[in-house]
């Protein structure tokens, strides 16, 4: 509710969301219509760089891969059109490059689907410059590495083959790696 006070606050409060996912575009528009947003909703690039190019909207959401390009070009656009404007991307396929790549396009958030419209609004609304501490022990690489093997194994029901299947390890190094104790 905190972040609905801020946005009441705000004067322009139009928000153009990309996604070519028609029913989650569909309940996204209507929570953020909820939430104090005046939505505009497109289905394609081409008709997001049409909405930016007529009106730059002061709020985005972009969904990375559309039917027609890629969803960082509508943001690219709208960071040239308005500077100001807050611009979050969100994806199905989220790994590491495309997150640092929007976030060099302007973006101000990257998000994984399904994305809840609460968190949605709190990455729109997000004044926080700070950066999270370090740990102060932070774990090894080497149990980085087996925490990500047993998260796998436990996922798979515990199935050997089918967890060296997923690692695109040997059934026989999987069983040695799970044989042993946690690395410190």
């Amino acid at each position: 509710m905190n972040a609905i006070a801020e946005l009441n606050e705000q004067t322009d409060r139009s928000l153009l969301i990309v996604e070519d996912d028609k029913p989650f575009l569909e309940r996204l528009s209507r929570a953020m219509e909820t939430r104090g947003f005046a939505v505009t909703s497109c289905d394609t690039v081409s008709d997001g760089l049409a909405q930016i190019g007529k009106a730059a909207p002061a709020y985005a959401v972009v969904d990375l891969r559309l039917g027609d390009g890629n969803g960082l070009d509508v943001v690219s656009a709208l960071k040239k059109k308005r500077p100001e404007a807050r611009a979050i991307v969100l994806t199905g396929y989220g790994n590491i490059a495309t997150a640092v790549t929007a976030v060099k396009m302007g973006a101000i958030d990257y998000l994984s689907k399904p994305a809840d419209a609460d968190d949605v609004v709190a990455a729109l609304l997000s004044t926080s410059t700070d950066k999270s501490e370090l740990p102060a022990n932070p774990m090894s690489a080497d149990r980085v590495r087996w925490e990500h093997i047993q998260r796998i194994y436990e996922m798979c029901n515990r199935n050997v083959s089918e967890t060296a299947r997923r690692l695109n390890m040997h059934r026989r190094t999987l069983q040695r790696i799970l044989a042993k104790r946690a690395p410190r």
